[in-house]
């Protein structure tokens, strides 16, 4: 791969992010209604290739259920506002009528309530008493602590999600979480990430993951790039994490590991184009905080816009265009992108000749300027 010399001292390689690529229409077309976007997971199968981001402002366990009846998966935040208070209503209206820095403040006292394992199970429990697959995300910071908790309560999935997760987190303030052993001892498939690069990402697949999220999370809501200066591009990450998959695909005689885009997600085109570079499914947050039965009142967020330290998020305003529904299937009142998702994914298909997902992956994309 080319590297630029950015001065004598460092070289860097080119890395592309949704926006600078395009798919390419094939010779062949078909009909959208003959589009199959199943996709499973494990002993889990869906619908939809869409997972939602376990952030408050999109996901409650009223939310995660609509969305696992609608066949995608709604990951709920363990540790977020849903966890900490028997009924976070109030403090969700607030969040959403706070203005400028009075909202970073505030919002950093609001989440130092701590997590109560008793609320962890009875979220838990609602969703599962609705019949939908069940998934619940910690940070990798308070993953051992409410573990056995969570897997108590009866979750199907456990996502480990974080800015960056590492399998090597080396730490000599306290013993780290052995992912590995970790996972090896839950019997629920763990879903574990965020990561950006073949070599991390091929280490994540070694502790015997079910699946890896891609990218830092956060998109529209995420200012990492400016506090810590860590990005990458994500359709070139995309592309490294899922050749990642092939080897190690080969390396373990042929254990698939589902690779999930989560980050810069923000229309329908970034779907299509996170599957056209190797994506099994994306994990999505700002569409759906543009719902107008989102727990987030037309706000967005994630948990590190509370970072007691260093916060490197935002709350962001959306404006609310439609149900949950209507984002995922339309009809839609906009031409942005940003209705209809599921809609638009399969024209993208149809056009381009597949009906597969996994066929889909290998469609032709061009670096468009």
């Amino acid at each position: 791969m080319t590297e630029i010399q950015i001065g004598q001292a460092k070289r860097a390689r080119r890395a592309y992010a949704f926006d600078d690529i395009a798919i390419v229409p094939s010779r062949r077309t078909r009909d959208p209604q003959e589009v199959n976007l199943d996709w499973q997971i494990d002993a889990y199968r869906f619908s939809l290739p869409v997972l939602a981001a376990p952030m408050d402002s999109v996901m409650s366990p009223a939310t995660a259920i609509a969305l696992g009846k609608l066949g995608g998966l709604g990951v709920l935040n363990l540790e977020g506002l849903w966890t900490r208070y028997e009924d976070p209503s109030d403090l969700l209206a607030e969040v959403a009528d706070l203005e400028g820095i009075d909202a970073t403040a505030r919002m950093q006292e609001i989440y130092t309530e701590p997590v109560k394992p008793e609320l962890v199970t009875e979220r838990l429990r609602e969703m599962r008493a609705a019949g939908v697959t069940v998934a619940g995300s910690l940070s990798p910071q308070r993953t051992k602590e409410f573990a056995k908790v969570v897997v108590d309560a009866g979750v199907d999935m456990f996502v480990i999600r974080g800015t960056t997760v590492s399998a090597e987190h080396v730490s000599s303030q306290a013993e780290p979480l052995n992912l590995k052993e970790f996972i090896y001892e839950l019997d629920v498939p763990v879903i574990v990430g965020g990561c950006a690069t073949h070599q991390a990402a091929l280490h994540l697949m070694r502790t015997g993951a079910a699946g890896v999220l891609v990218g830092f999370g956060g998109g529209a809501a995420h200012t990492t790039r400016s506090v810590l200066g860590v990005a990458v591009p994500m359709a070139s990450a995309v592309a490294d994490v899922a050749a990642a998959r092939r080897d190690y695909l080969d390396e373990s005689g042929g254990r698939y590991v589902h690779v999930i885009a989560d980050g810069s997600i923000g229309r329908s085109g970034d779907i299509a184009k996170a599957i056209a570079c190797g994506a099994d499914a994306v994990m999505v947050g700002s569409p759906f905080a543009r719902a107008s039965d989102a727990p987030g009142h037309g706000f967005h967020w994630g948990a590190e816009a509370h970072h007691e330290r260093l916060p490197r998020g935002r709350r962001v305003r959306f404006d609310q265009i439609g149900t949950l529904e209507e984002i995922l299937f339309g009809p839609s009142r906009v031409a942005d992108g940003t209705m209809n998702l599921i809609g638009a994914l399969r024209r993208s298909m149809a056009t381009t000749g597949y009906t597969e997902l996994k066929e889909f992956q290998r469609v032709e994309v061009v670096v468009d300027g």
